[in-house]
């Protein structure tokens, strides 16, 4: 059995889908969940309290782990002790390209996960093309699109596709210890990315390029400040290696990562 945690995400709920129509038994996890697909099993539990995990945890052999919570070692505790053989643990790109400061916390996650004796891989996700979900309120209400750094591009990926590596990597042999950078499959700016949001739905979206204070001020709203700050650092002024398109998603899944365009398609009802 496969336990799946933040079953209602953006990557989880897919993940959730695709295992479960692979055939294998899925146990879905997340705060307040109470129903799932046919077949799968919800159970609510809570990973600021690792306990709550431990009734998820019964007959699993794998674990799917979010960087939630603030003791991974006492996560990963509780899925030894209940006889989990491998865990693949979503954690973020910029533990590898900035590490300390906002990645510290993914850095200890990261490092329990290795250190803990058990099959593991790591996914280190690039930023996601649903990051644009920001949007849909301004983009339904008044046809806008707001952000910084109008013209510089990041490859971005589809959570589908993280998803579909995860599926892989759980359900197959030869991951043991691989940590995975995943992104591509191109750079795409924020006035790219609305664009195409204006292309899946047949109508304009004006963009507006917001200052780095207008940006600051508008994340610190829902975000602490370090990762508001390591934030606006990569998309204002990423990395060499934060712009290198990994061949990983490929590697794994044997096809090229899907393309933001793609993504605003299938999910353009959120923005009507």
């Amino acid at each position: 059995m496969i336990v799946v945690t933040g079953a209602t995400g953006n990557v989880g709920r897919t993940l959730v889908r695709l295992l479960n129509e692979a055939g294998e038994q899925v146990t879905a996890v997340a705060r307040t969940i109470t129903e799932a697909p046919e077949g799968v099993r919800p159970v609510p539990a809570d990973l600021n309290e690792p306990e709550t995990l431990r009734p998820a945890l019964d007959g699993a052999d794998a674990l799917f782990l979010l960087v939630a919570g603030d003791d991974p070692e006492a996560l990963i505790g509780q899925a030894k002790a209940a006889g989990v053989r491998k865990v693949v643990l979503l954690s973020s790109q910029g533990v590898g390209t900035r590490p300390g400061g906002a990645y510290e916390h993914a850095e200890r996650f990261e490092a329990a996960v290795s250190g803990s004796g058990l099959e593991w891989t790591i996914l280190r996700s690039g930023g996601m093309d649903s990051n644009a979900f920001a949007w849909a309120e301004p983009i339904r209400a008044h046809r806008t699109a707001a952000a910084p750094f109008a013209d510089v591009g990041l490859p971005f990926i589809d959570p589908d596709d993280v998803a579909a590596v995860g599926a892989a990597v759980l359900r197959e042999d030869g991951h043991n210890a691989a940590t995975y950078v995943l992104n591509g499959p191109a750079p795409t700016s924020p006035r790219r990315r609305a664009a195409a949001i204006a292309d899946a739905l047949g109508e304009p979206v004006r963009f507006v390029e917001q200052t780095r204070d207008e940006a600051h001020a508008q994340m610190s709203q829902f975000m602490p400040l370090p990762v508001v700050e390591g934030t606006l650092s990569i998309l204002g002024d990423p990395t060499d290696e934060e712009l290198r398109i990994s061949p990983d998603v490929e590697r794994v899944l044997g096809r090229a990562p899907g393309t933001f365009a793609a993504w605003a398609a299938r999910n353009a009802a959120a923005f009507r």
